[in-house]
């Protein structure tokens, strides 16, 4: 696996990263602990080194889970982990509200070293922008935790170009995630460039489309009942087959290329930018190792201005996140 460095900070990840979200959260049922162990742990082995999680996932039991599959393998992975969220104190699923005061991103960082067992944390984002606290404020409290040795870098979470920029100023930003696929492409307008001009690397979550740009999802498919993908308007039915160009376009490369539609996604992605590092999230071992095989397939000019010429004639029907959910992003 070839490693990227994220911006100028001089970290160094894999080309690919692994989204543990879906392992224990959001998918309908949470998979079997031992077998993400494995999962995980063969991750390692074919030579991915970065993994992205978050408190907020369960909550806390995907840290604990990513802490210790990752326990043998100290120092030769980086582990991302976010706070932000407002929890239930009584241990409930849902969250709350935001919460970025600086007391509680301290309080935070505390619980995910434990959860995590590990001396400081990789990468620690803002997972989302809390409109009640001053994004200074913030950056001065991660700040503070780099200065004790608890935290190496700084990452925000899909925050707008300005907010980025006023952070940056008061603690240089490692990577900023946010969405980022061939049918999302909002962060080309403000915020790419702007992580270009401030040395800051990008770390697409959902590089797949939450699944649907592999082409294994179609009109028909039916989500478990508790799989958050049956709120989200983008994946009803009917914007499924309103939709389903993206796939034929990807279908149309694949073919050509010898691989599949995600890998093809998933190169499209790495052909963006060198300081782009993708996290595509699995449970299974042979979406895994197609999502590696993504970092072989090669993506000429030509096949990249056919995939952009296509892509701009297609128009993305529903909205990616639904209703109040969606003015948390963007800020």
């Amino acid at each position: 696996m070839l490693k990227r460095k994220l911006g100028k900070s001089g970290l160094e990840v894999s080309a690919l990263g692994l989204g543990c979200m879906g392992m224990s959260f959001g998918y309908g049922t949470v998979a079997d602990k031992k077998e993400m162990i494995s999962l995980i742990r063969s991750t390692v082995e074919r030579g991915i080194t970065f993994f992205d999680t978050a408190e907020v996932y369960g909550p806390f039991i995907n840290e604990e889970l990513v802490g210790e599959a990752l326990s043998p393998f100290r120092g030769q992975v980086v582990i991302a982990t976010k706070f932000g969220f407002k929890l239930d104190p009584n241990g409930g699923p849902k969250w709350l509200g935001l919460d970025s005061r600086p007391e509680h991103i301290k309080e935070v960082a505390e619980a995910s070293l434990r959860r995590l067992r590990v001396d400081a944390i990789d990468l620690f984002y803002q997972h989302r922008v809390d409109p009640d606290v001053p994004i200074e404020d913030v950056a001065g409290a991660v700040k503070d935790l780099i200065q004790e040795g608890k935290v190496k870098h700084f990452g925000m979470s899909e925050a707008g170009a300005k907010t980025i920029r006023r952070a940056h100023s008061v603690q240089p930003v490692t990577a900023v995630q946010s969405e980022y696929s061939l049918w999302w492409r909002e962060p080309e307008a403000e915020v790419l460039p702007t992580l270009e001009e401030l040395g800051i690397g990008f770390v697409p979550f959902s590089p797949l489309g939450k699944g649907f740009l592999t082409g294994r999802i179609n009109e028909n498919t039916t989500f478990a009942p508790d799989d958050f993908r049956n709120t989200i308007p983008r994946l009803s039915p009917e914007n499924r087959k309103a939709n389903q160009a993206f796939v034929d376009l990807l279908k149309q490369i694949a073919i050509r290329k010898n691989a599949t539609p995600a890998q093809i996604a998933l190169a499209w992605l790495l052909a963006q930018k060198p300081w782009i590092v993708p996290i595509p999230g699995t449970t299974k071992l042979e979406r895994l190792s197609e999502n590696i095989g993504s970092a072989s397939v090669e993506l000429t000019p030509e096949d990249l201005r056919e995939i952009e010429t296509a892509a701009s004639k297609i128009t993305v029907q529903g909205d990616r996140y639904p209703g109040n959910s969606a003015k948390l992003v963007g800020r």
